[in-house]
């Protein structure tokens, strides 16, 4: 999290440096996006699998598989790469639940776990939270977003970045012209959510 006197590069500023050679540059984007994954997995993650060492397991998996493919990343804007860790920590949780299911617990039972749509768990802290119907209609709505939008909303809502770290992320003026930003964006989602 930026604190209010510090000046930190945005994240598209660190993938150009790592992309120029910069090594330290790989390990300052590995530190910021940790904290907020590891917040993001938690909520993802169904009841019966947050302990810490599966959600830490997910989260590296995560930050390892989007570090190592920086080479072929193409910003489709900024704010994209928070995007892009949303959609590999998603596809990381997915391929876990699969595992899951297939093979038994170490008691020899299955795990009882729900069948696993295309979009999220549906036993996971945010479904259980807002119910997983919401969570299927929150998520088609963010896809009708436009990109600056799915951005708006992705850093605040799922990330949980202040306005000021979004104003980085996003290029906006000021944390004041991020939040209007954000508000805009979460107005229009709740508009596309039936």
């Amino acid at each position: 999290m930026l604190s209010e006197g510090s000046i930190q590069p945005s994240t598209a500023t660190l993938i150009g440096r790592i992309h120029a050679g910069e090594a330290s540059a790989r390990d300052e984007l590995f530190a910021r996006c940790l904290p907020m994954l590891r917040r993001f997995a938690r909520g993802r993650l169904p009841a019966g699998r947050r302990d810490l060492s599966e959600t830490e397991d997910l989260v590296q998996l995560t930050l390892l598989r989007a570090l190592g493919r920086l080479d072929d990343f193409d910003a489709r804007g900024r704010g994209a790469f928070f995007a892009y860790l949303r959609t590999v920590m998603l596809n990381a949780v997915r391929e876990e639940l699969r595992r899951l299911q297939r093979h038994p617990h170490v008691d020899g039972e299955p795990d009882k776990l729900p069948v696993i749509d295309a979009d999220a768990a549906s036993d996971s802290v945010v479904a259980s939270a807002i119910g997983s119907e919401t969570l299927a209609a929150y998520e088609a709505a963010l896809e009708q977003l436009d990109e600056a939008q799915r951005q708006a909303v992705i850093l605040r809502v799922e990330f949980d970045l202040s306005y000021a770290e979004i104003a980085l992320e996003l290029d906006s003026r000021s944390p004041d012209a991020a939040r209007m930003q954000v508000t805009r964006a979460l107005r229009r989602l709740a508009e596309l959510m039936p």
